[in-house]
Protein backbone atom coordinates (compact mmCIF):
# COMPACT_ATOMS: atom_id res chain seq x y z
CA UNK A 1 0.00 0.00 0.00
CA UNK A 2 1.18 3.53 -0.62
CA UNK A 3 2.19 5.67 2.32
CA UNK A 4 -0.84 7.89 1.80
CA UNK A 5 -3.78 5.53 2.26
CA UNK A 6 -6.36 8.27 1.78
CA UNK A 7 -4.87 9.18 -1.58
CA UNK A 8 -5.35 5.62 -2.85
CA UNK A 9 -8.95 5.66 -1.60
CA UNK A 10 -9.62 8.87 -3.52
CA UNK A 11 -8.09 7.55 -6.73
CA UNK A 12 -9.52 4.02 -6.79
CA UNK A 13 -13.22 3.50 -6.25
CA UNK A 14 -13.40 -0.11 -7.45
CA UNK A 15 -12.34 -3.52 -6.25
CA UNK A 16 -12.46 -7.11 -7.47
CA UNK A 17 -14.12 -9.81 -5.43
CA UNK A 18 -15.87 -13.14 -5.23
CA UNK A 19 -19.47 -13.87 -4.26
CA UNK A 20 -19.68 -15.99 -1.11
CA UNK A 21 -23.46 -16.17 -0.76
CA UNK A 22 -26.42 -14.42 0.85
CA UNK A 23 -27.52 -13.93 4.44
CA UNK A 24 -29.40 -11.34 6.48
CA UNK A 25 -28.50 -8.76 9.10
CA UNK A 26 -30.55 -6.72 11.52
CA UNK A 27 -30.68 -2.93 11.24
CA UNK A 28 -30.68 -0.70 14.31
CA UNK A 29 -34.46 -0.31 14.08
CA UNK A 30 -34.94 -4.09 14.01
CA UNK A 31 -35.57 -4.45 10.28
CA UNK A 32 -34.18 -7.55 8.59
CA UNK A 33 -31.92 -6.60 5.67
CA UNK A 34 -31.03 -9.25 3.03
CA UNK A 35 -27.38 -8.92 2.05
CA UNK A 36 -24.87 -10.53 -0.29
CA UNK A 37 -21.48 -11.34 1.22
CA UNK A 38 -18.54 -10.59 -1.07
CA UNK A 39 -14.91 -11.45 -0.52
CA UNK A 40 -13.50 -8.15 -1.83
CA UNK A 41 -9.74 -7.93 -2.24
CA UNK A 42 -7.03 -7.64 -1.43
CA UNK A 43 -6.15 -6.49 -4.93
CA UNK A 44 -2.79 -5.52 -6.34
CA UNK A 45 -2.08 -3.08 -9.18
CA UNK A 46 -0.55 -5.15 -11.98
CA UNK A 47 -0.44 -2.45 -14.66
CA UNK A 48 -0.80 1.32 -14.62
CA UNK A 49 -2.13 3.21 -17.64
CA UNK A 50 -1.70 6.97 -17.92
CA UNK A 51 -3.03 9.73 -20.16
CA UNK A 52 0.49 10.41 -21.46
CA UNK A 53 1.21 6.86 -22.64
CA UNK A 54 -2.24 5.32 -23.17
CA UNK A 55 -4.59 8.28 -23.54
CA UNK A 56 -6.57 7.58 -20.36
CA UNK A 57 -6.10 6.93 -16.64
CA UNK A 58 -6.70 3.37 -15.44
CA UNK A 59 -5.28 0.60 -13.31
CA UNK A 60 -5.29 -3.12 -13.98
CA UNK A 61 -6.16 -4.90 -10.74
CA UNK A 62 -5.56 -8.53 -9.84
CA UNK A 63 -7.50 -10.32 -7.12
CA UNK A 64 -5.10 -12.00 -4.68
CA UNK A 65 -6.28 -15.51 -3.76
CA UNK A 66 -4.89 -18.37 -1.70
CA UNK A 67 -3.80 -20.69 -3.15
CA UNK A 68 -2.67 -18.91 -6.34
CA UNK A 69 -3.29 -20.48 -9.76
CA UNK A 70 -1.07 -23.47 -10.51
CA UNK A 71 -0.69 -22.71 -14.21
CA UNK A 72 -0.55 -19.44 -16.14
CA UNK A 73 -0.33 -19.02 -19.90
CA UNK A 74 3.03 -17.83 -21.10
CA UNK A 75 1.99 -14.30 -22.24
CA UNK A 76 0.35 -13.67 -18.85
CA UNK A 77 3.36 -15.14 -17.08
CA UNK A 78 5.54 -12.49 -18.68
CA UNK A 79 2.97 -9.82 -17.87
CA UNK A 80 3.08 -10.68 -14.16
CA UNK A 81 6.88 -11.00 -14.17
CA UNK A 82 7.20 -7.50 -15.62
CA UNK A 83 5.05 -6.16 -12.77
CA UNK A 84 6.95 -8.26 -10.17
CA UNK A 85 3.56 -9.61 -9.11
CA UNK A 86 2.36 -13.10 -8.31
CA UNK A 87 -0.04 -14.65 -10.87
CA UNK A 88 -3.78 -14.24 -10.26
CA UNK A 89 -6.90 -15.79 -11.77
CA UNK A 90 -9.05 -12.68 -11.99
CA UNK A 91 -7.61 -9.61 -13.71
CA UNK A 92 -9.62 -6.53 -14.66
CA UNK A 93 -9.02 -2.88 -15.57
CA UNK A 94 -10.77 -0.12 -13.62
CA UNK A 95 -10.85 3.61 -14.40
CA UNK A 96 -9.12 6.19 -12.20
CA UNK A 97 -9.61 9.86 -11.54
CA UNK A 98 -8.56 12.24 -14.31
CA UNK A 99 -5.15 13.05 -12.79
CA UNK A 100 -4.53 9.48 -11.65
CA UNK A 101 -2.35 10.56 -8.74
CA UNK A 102 0.66 8.56 -7.60
CA UNK A 103 -0.88 5.10 -7.82
CA UNK A 104 1.75 2.71 -9.14
CA UNK A 105 2.34 -0.94 -9.93
CA UNK A 106 2.52 -3.03 -6.78
CA UNK A 107 0.18 -0.87 -4.69
CA UNK A 108 -2.61 -2.67 -2.86
CA UNK A 109 -6.31 -1.82 -3.02
CA UNK A 110 -8.32 -2.98 0.00
CA UNK A 111 -12.02 -3.16 0.78
CA UNK A 112 -11.89 -0.05 2.94
CA UNK A 113 -12.02 2.10 -0.20
CA UNK A 114 -15.77 1.81 0.46
CA UNK A 115 -17.72 2.87 3.53
CA UNK A 116 -21.11 2.02 5.01
CA UNK A 117 -24.05 3.52 3.05
CA UNK A 118 -21.95 4.05 -0.09
CA UNK A 119 -23.79 3.31 -3.32
CA UNK A 120 -22.11 0.81 -5.65
CA UNK A 121 -22.64 -0.92 -8.98
CA UNK A 122 -21.79 -4.62 -9.08
CA UNK A 123 -20.78 -6.31 -12.35
CA UNK A 124 -20.89 -10.09 -12.60
CA UNK A 125 -21.66 -12.99 -14.93
CA UNK A 126 -25.19 -14.35 -14.59
CA UNK A 127 -25.88 -18.02 -13.99
CA UNK A 128 -25.84 -20.08 -17.17
CA UNK A 129 -29.16 -21.84 -17.86
CA UNK A 130 -28.24 -23.55 -21.11
CA UNK A 131 -30.80 -23.72 -23.92
CA UNK A 132 -34.15 -22.35 -22.74
CA UNK A 133 -37.51 -21.91 -24.39
CA UNK A 134 -38.74 -18.42 -25.16
CA UNK A 135 -41.24 -18.45 -22.26
CA UNK A 136 -38.52 -18.92 -19.67
CA UNK A 137 -35.89 -16.93 -21.53
CA UNK A 138 -38.01 -13.82 -22.15
CA UNK A 139 -40.63 -14.17 -19.38
CA UNK A 140 -43.58 -14.49 -21.77
CA UNK A 141 -46.95 -15.27 -20.23
CA UNK A 142 -48.06 -17.94 -22.68
CA UNK A 143 -51.47 -18.70 -24.08
CA UNK A 144 -54.69 -19.77 -22.45
CA UNK A 145 -54.68 -22.68 -20.01
CA UNK A 146 -58.10 -24.07 -20.95
CA UNK A 147 -58.35 -27.68 -22.11
CA UNK A 148 -59.11 -26.80 -25.74
CA UNK A 149 -56.69 -23.91 -26.06
CA UNK A 150 -53.93 -25.77 -27.97
CA UNK A 151 -51.81 -22.64 -27.47
CA UNK A 152 -50.28 -23.14 -24.03
CA UNK A 153 -46.60 -22.53 -24.71
CA UNK A 154 -46.44 -22.03 -28.48
CA UNK A 155 -44.56 -18.97 -29.77
CA UNK A 156 -47.37 -17.66 -31.96
CA UNK A 157 -46.70 -15.54 -35.04
CA UNK A 158 -43.08 -14.60 -35.67
CA UNK A 159 -43.62 -12.73 -38.96
CA UNK A 160 -45.91 -12.18 -41.92
CA UNK A 161 -45.98 -14.71 -44.79
CA UNK A 162 -46.58 -12.32 -47.71
CA UNK A 163 -44.15 -9.57 -46.79
CA UNK A 164 -41.35 -9.66 -45.81
CA UNK A 165 -41.64 -13.48 -45.96
CA UNK A 166 -38.90 -13.96 -43.40
CA UNK A 167 -38.21 -13.70 -39.70
CA UNK A 168 -36.85 -10.26 -38.82
CA UNK A 169 -33.54 -9.99 -37.01
CA UNK A 170 -33.86 -9.54 -33.27
CA UNK A 171 -37.02 -11.61 -32.92
CA UNK A 172 -37.16 -13.00 -29.40
CA UNK A 173 -37.01 -16.78 -29.48
CA UNK A 174 -35.63 -19.80 -27.68
CA UNK A 175 -31.87 -19.95 -27.25
CA UNK A 176 -28.92 -19.69 -24.90
CA UNK A 177 -29.97 -18.20 -21.55
CA UNK A 178 -27.70 -16.63 -18.97
CA UNK A 179 -23.89 -16.68 -18.75
CA UNK A 180 -23.80 -13.01 -19.75
CA UNK A 181 -22.39 -9.89 -18.12
CA UNK A 182 -24.96 -8.24 -15.86
CA UNK A 183 -24.68 -4.99 -13.88
CA UNK A 184 -26.82 -4.38 -10.80
CA UNK A 185 -26.85 -0.69 -9.98
CA UNK A 186 -27.23 1.48 -6.89
CA UNK A 187 -26.82 -1.15 -4.19
CA UNK A 188 -26.14 0.03 -0.65
CA UNK A 189 -23.08 -1.01 1.34
CA UNK A 190 -24.36 -2.37 4.67
CA UNK A 191 -21.10 -3.42 6.35
CA UNK A 192 -17.38 -3.29 5.59
CA UNK A 193 -15.26 -5.87 7.41
CA UNK A 194 -11.77 -4.64 6.64
CA UNK A 195 -9.98 -7.28 8.75
CA UNK A 196 -11.70 -10.05 6.79
CA UNK A 197 -11.57 -8.37 3.34
CA UNK A 198 -15.35 -8.73 3.21
CA UNK A 199 -18.16 -6.38 2.22
CA UNK A 200 -21.90 -6.86 2.76
CA UNK A 201 -24.14 -5.34 0.09
CA UNK A 202 -27.90 -4.99 0.38
CA UNK A 203 -29.84 -7.14 -2.05
CA UNK A 204 -28.66 -9.65 -4.62
CA UNK A 205 -25.79 -9.43 -7.10
CA UNK A 206 -25.33 -11.29 -10.39
CA UNK A 207 -23.75 -14.71 -10.63
CA UNK A 208 -23.50 -17.98 -8.72
CA UNK A 209 -21.81 -18.59 -5.40
CA UNK A 210 -18.07 -18.42 -6.01
CA UNK A 211 -18.47 -16.20 -9.08
CA UNK A 212 -16.16 -13.23 -9.64
CA UNK A 213 -17.54 -9.69 -9.47
CA UNK A 214 -16.38 -6.10 -9.86
CA UNK A 215 -17.62 -3.60 -7.29
CA UNK A 216 -17.27 0.06 -8.21
CA UNK A 217 -18.68 3.40 -7.16
CA UNK A 218 -22.19 3.93 -8.52
CA UNK A 219 -22.30 6.02 -11.68
CA UNK A 220 -25.69 7.51 -10.79
CA UNK A 221 -26.12 7.11 -7.03
CA UNK A 222 -29.44 7.87 -5.38
CA UNK A 223 -30.92 7.40 -1.94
Amino acid sequence: MTSDKGQVMNMVKAILGKKLGMTQVFAENGDVVPVTVLKAGPCVVVQRKTAQTDGYEAAQLGLVEVPPPRRVKRPLEGHFRKASANPVRFLREVPLAQDGGDLKVGDKVLVDVFAVNDRVDVVGTSKGRGFAGFHKRHHFGGGGEAHGSMFHRAPGSIGASAFPSRVMKGMRAAGHMGNAQVTTRNLRVVQVLADENTILIEGSVPGPQGGYVIVHKAKAPHK
